[in-house]
């Protein structure tokens, strides 16, 4: 049993105040304050976008690819400059900063300025039983959509809703955590000078800081909710949007199952867990939270594993030289990681490696920790880590993974290990999640831009990503428009003694799958007709 460390006094944002007191979690140095916003200034910036987005409503899809274009360029030419906000404020390392974060948006930028006029112009369908008319789906943008963002990745966070928004014609008002509000600030120019450069009015995008009174009162003013977080602050985004019934999409919690059968890759397995469990610090809703192991394997697997993590270098990723994990980014989240591994060693988890805070003088970091031993009944296999924790548990056959996979409440992503491929799908259909890879990283689906992104379950709902992301954020219009002109139009109005049999016929002479009863609904038809 490990003895836990006395941290030092918590430096950090406090909702009592009317400032953000911002610190770098990896040194505890002051990096700046910020004035939280109140309810009525939260109005009054949302009254500024929807002023905006008027105008911005009748751009060209031209118009919305140079704005994008302009932040991918800016991206590129300053993305040290980005990535080292990231680390101040985030106590992440340069080297996620800019895969996990610079990458993504870059990627999606792209994605998006390709694909984005393909999914959002008017889509024509069939009229169906109306051959007189033509149908389409017209996509219209929202409104205002407020985007309500977490710290775990305060770049690619505010880029993620921002990015689809725009180009569907809507305005964005962002409310980052209060524990990335510093870059958070910093990062709004690159929006303004995006939409600058393309003559588009900069309040198209906005940011308003503070705790959950702003939140609450960014929810309750626009068209359209993003929220991406934890599933108690989702409930009372989803109770403040019922009052307006504006839609919402949720992008929750996960307790992904990394399931390693016992014909997989192992060195290939061993070296994709890792990646997914202590990268950000495990800090990740799409984090290899539960790393499920065939008995056959899992002594080798549990070694490998350990030895890699043995060879981890941690630290302040400033602070020169090359690290392999920064720093947790709130203190408030270490002493979760904390509490779940001292309660899962007393229930009889097996700790091999870790299991504590280090480097406590410094900043808020927690050693990268290897549980052995674990089963389904222990806290860290319920409730969400978002922590350096690689938790391993055994299996004896396919069924049992899945039912170990099935145990939580949570169904965001999963990834199944198997050379034989029928096997892995075959057990991937059987996970309740929204996503998932084969032979791969749960999370790799995102940088598939094709690809929804999103869960199931207490996972949350709605999709962020691909052309169910950019299509959530419009309202779909049907249109029924003219094809050919009739001198009359359909009507049921007014009756007569032959309305009801006639209908009934038709029906009957439309649907019946047998050509016998087609033939009959003819005949009484024309029977039910006669004499008009």
């Amino acid at each position: 049993m490990n003895t836990q460390i006395d941290a030092p006094e918590v430096r950090g944002p406090n909702p009592a105040s009317n400032v953000i007191d911002c610190y770098s979690p990896a040194t505890r140095e002051p990096l700046g304050s910020l004035p939280v916003d109140s309810a009525e200034k939260v109005a009054e910036v949302v009254a500024r976008a929807r002023t905006a987005q008027l105008e911005w409503r009748q751009s060209t899809f031209a118009q919305r690819r140079e704005v994008l274009g302009n932040m991918l360029d800016y991206i590129l030419a300053h993305s040290d400059d980005i990535c080292e906000m990231i680390v101040r404020d985030a106590g992440k390392t340069r080297e996620n900063a800019l895969m996990g974060e610079v990458l993504p948006a870059c990627e999606k930028l792209r994605w998006t300025m390709k694909n984005g006029e393909r999914y959002l112009r008017d889509e024509k369908v069939s009229s169906g039983l109306l051959l007189h008319k033509k149908a389409r789906i017209e996509y219209h943008p929202r409104g205002v959509i407020g985007g309500i963002i977490p710290w775990n990745y305060p770049f690619q966070n505010m880029m993620m809703p921002v990015i689809p928004a725009l180009f569907a014609g809507n305005a964005v008002v962002l409310k980052p955590s209060e524990w990335v509000a510093w870059s958070s600030q910093q990062f709004l120019d690159i929006f303004h000078q995006a939409l600058t450069a393309a003559g588009a009015p900069v309040d198209l995008v906005q940011v308003v800081q503070g705790y959950g009174e702003t939140g609450n009162a960014l929810v309750r003013s626009v068209d359209g909710v993003i929220f991406i977080g934890s599933c108690g602050n989702g409930r009372r985004v989803i109770q403040a949007s019922a009052e307006r019934i504006i839609p919402v999409t949720m992008e929750l919690g996960g307790k992904d199952a990394f399931i390693v059968c016992d014909d997989a890759n192992i060195e290939q397995a061993v070296s994709a867990a890792i990646t997914g469990t202590f990268l950000n610090s495990g800090q990740n809703c799409i984090a290899s939270e539960r790393i499920l192991v065939h008995d056959r394997v899992y002594d080798e697997f549990e070694r490998r594993a350990a030895a890699v993590v043995a060879e981890f270098k941690q630290g302040n990723p400033m602070g020169g030289g090359c690290v392999d994990m920064g720093a947790m980014n709130t203190p408030i989240q270490l002493a979760l990681v904390e509490r779940l591994v001292n309660e899962s060693v007393a229930a009889g988890a097996r700790l091999v490696t870790g299991g504590k805070r280090v480097l406590t003088e410094q900043g808020e970091f927690y050693a990268p920790t290897i549980l052995a031993d674990v089963d389904a009944s222990m806290p860290i296999m319920r409730e969400e880590t978002f922590g350096p924790v690689l938790v391993l548990c055994r299996f004896r056959d396919d069924d049992e993974a899945v039912e170990i996979a099935n145990s939580t409440d949570f169904g965001l992503s999963n990834s199944v290990f198997s050379a034989n491929n029928a096997r892995a799908n075959n057990i991937a259909r059987r996970v309740e999640s929204g996503m998932c890879s084969i032979n791969e990283l749960g999370g790799m689906t995102y940088f598939a831009g094709d690809l929804p992104f999103g869960g199931v379950k207490q996972s949350g709902f709605g999709r962020i990503g691909g052309r169910d992301g950019l299509r959530s954020l419009c309202h779909a219009k049907a249109v029924l428009d003219e094809r050919v002109r009739l001198p009359f139009a359909m009507s049921m109005l007014p009756t007569s003694e032959k309305t009801y049999a006639s209908a009934n016929a038709g029906i009957r002479m439309m649907y019946s799958p047998r050509l016998r009863d087609k033939w009959r609904g003819l005949r009484d038809l024309m029977a039910a007709r006669s004499g008009d």
